[in-house]
């Protein structure tokens, strides 16, 4: 747990910090500024609803009930019900790290004084990160409009006692269901008593002010933010590999064939690649004399393929710190004391750079499948046996490890149809178009899970080529991914054996910045 707790003041976060928070239970300290802005915010919107005029949210009904006034004795009520309504997710639990995320980034919108919201809401869920305790948060239930309101309801049925909370271990990352409760569930009232927190009686406005978001949105793709910025390098890494082991050139990587078309990611790519294969004997020993003109397209067109990929990021990454510097909620409380109905609610930005991301990281993955079935085919591996196999025919290689990263590529492939596209009206056609950008998060979660494993693959299959090309040496950044790998329980070439655990090690070492630290201790560090 770092040391430093993530400061909430109402300006924006980085995607560090939510990292921090979501992953590493980072705490959490709400400033000065915040609580001084909730409180202005706050007097607002009781004098609002000491008035007879309806305002929406404090005095009036939800959504196409709006219409509605509330009397003053049934308001509070009708907060309360409001979160017991909108708790109607279904599906396994999501992972604690989306929750911890969203809770944060709920937290870090009621910290602007733009919701109306008193400081103790805040307080409220400060007091669930910082103990530890997560909402169980079932899987569907959001359509990305009007914000996540499913999810966040979960949340704030928690802050009210009821509920259930994960118990335990919450796990990591993952897909639903995978480990994310593993260590059972209790009730809330249960949970906030063990941790000395009190339940949270909700005021006017409040419940709106907790549900009203984007947050769980925003907190998946900034954690898909920090995790292909990592990955995109791991893909250079393995795409270096495959070059040197199919016997390719770097000559395709020259910053002056690069600047003939200038975008910036493809520049990055291939100044990854030529330090990575800097020194290499094997690419050394068939620069002169060979027959080829010119490489395969997975080979040769690696840095354009990754390096959009780093554009489209790079694209993404904007919108999600725009978002960590917005206040989302619907009435917002404006400087000025009105009380305004808007529309920023709506998760279509980050619904359209959800579904961009994953197209790109599906196509980062295609093309390493490529390379991988061309190191494994004899008839185009310059040299290299079967399917990387000690013995082929009594051996069999690394033939169904391709298998199961072909498996993977298509499944991606079928995740990368945009979700943001399948707008379906709800609400008696008040809410006539919604975003689905929880679905495109949810779905960005696993093709980022399974790029992890098709890297991995590439990785195992090149390390096994350069081990073949001996007795020339690999570069020395590659050989260090090599050695990594070794290290690591990935075993070189021989007779076959079971290569699962393998493959789980392999993807181990990509998620935990192994294989990028071995290589930048020889390359320095890649873009």
């Amino acid at each position: 747990m770092p040391d430093t707790p993530v400061l909430v003041d109402g300006g924006p976060l980085s995607l560090d910090e939510v990292a921090a928070v979501a992953r590493r239970d980072a705490t959490v300290a709400l400033g000065e500024p915040a609580r001084a802005a909730m409180a202005a915010s706050r007097a607002t919107v009781d004098l609002l609803a000491a008035t007879t005029e309806p305002h929406y949210g404090i005095s009036t009904g939800f959504g196409a009930l709006a219409a509605r006034s509330i009397e003053p004795d049934r308001r509070r009520t009708m907060q309360r019900r409001l979160i017991r309504s909108h708790a109607a997710g279904m599906g396994p639990p999501v992972e604690r790290e989306v929750v911890r995320a969203l809770m944060l980034l709920r937290l870090r919108t009621l910290a602007t004084g733009r919701t109306g919201a008193r400081v103790t809401v805040a307080e409220g869920l400060t007091g669930l990160l910082n103990a530890g305790i997560t909402p169980v948060v079932p899987e569907h239930g959001s359509l990305g409009c009007s914000g996540d309101l499913a999810p966040l309801a979960h949340c704030a049925l928690v802050l009210m006692g009821e509920g259930e909370v994960l118990d335990g271990d919450g796990g990591g990352p993952g897909r639903a269901g995978s480990g994310s409760d593993r260590g059972g569930r209790r009730p809330a009232a249960e949970a906030l008593a063990a941790a000395g927190l009190a339940p949270l009686e909700l005021a006017e406005k409040e419940g709106l002010a907790l549900i009203n978001g984007t947050d769980g949105m925003l907190g998946m793709l900034a954690l898909a933010c920090v995790d292909l910025a990592g990955l995109l390098r791991v893909a250079d890494v393995g795409a270096a590999m495959s070059v040197e082991g199919i016997l390719g050139t770097d000559r395709a990587f020259l910053p002056e064939l690069l600047a003939l078309r200038p975008h910036p990611g493809q520049a990055a790519s291939a100044d990854n690649m030529l330090r990575l294969l800097d020194g290499s004997d094997i690419v050394a020993s068939h620069r002169e004399d060979d027959p080829r003109v010119q490489d395969a397209y997975s080979l040769r067109c690696a840095p354009q393929v990754n390096g959009a990929a780093r554009d489209t990021l790079a694209f993404a990454r904007g919108v999600a710190e725009r978002e960590l510097a917005a206040a989302i909620d619907n009435p917002v409380v404006l400087s000025d004391g009105r009380v305004a109905s808007n529309g920023n609610f709506h998760g279509a930005p980050l619904a359209f750079a959800l579904d961009f991301l994953a197209i790109a990281a599906a196509e980062v993955g295609a093309i390493a499948e490529r390379r991988t079935d061309r190191l494994l085919d004899v008839a185009r591996s310059h040299g290299l046996p079967a399917f990387l196999a000690d013995d082929p025919g009594v051996d069999s290689g690394l033939m169904l490890a391709h298998y199961t990263q072909a498996a993977m590529v298509a499944e991606n492939r079928r995740l990368a149809a945009p979700a943001s596209v399948d707008s379906l009206p709800t609400s008696a056609m008040q809410e006539d178009h919604v975003s689905m950008g929880w679905g495109a998060a949810r779905k960005l979660r696993t093709v980022v899970d399974n790029l992890v494993c098709i890297l991995a693959v590439e990785l195992v299959a090149g390390a096994r080529a350069l081990d073949l090309r001996a007795p020339l040496r690999p570069a020395p950044a590659t050989g260090g991914v090599r050695d990594a790998l070794r290290a690591g329980d990935v075993g070189g070439p021989g007779p076959d054996r079971h290569l699962a655990p393998e493959l789980a090690a392999a993807a181990a070492l990509v998620r935990s910045g192994a294989i990028t630290e071995a290589a930048e201790a020889h390359a320095g560090e890649l873009a």
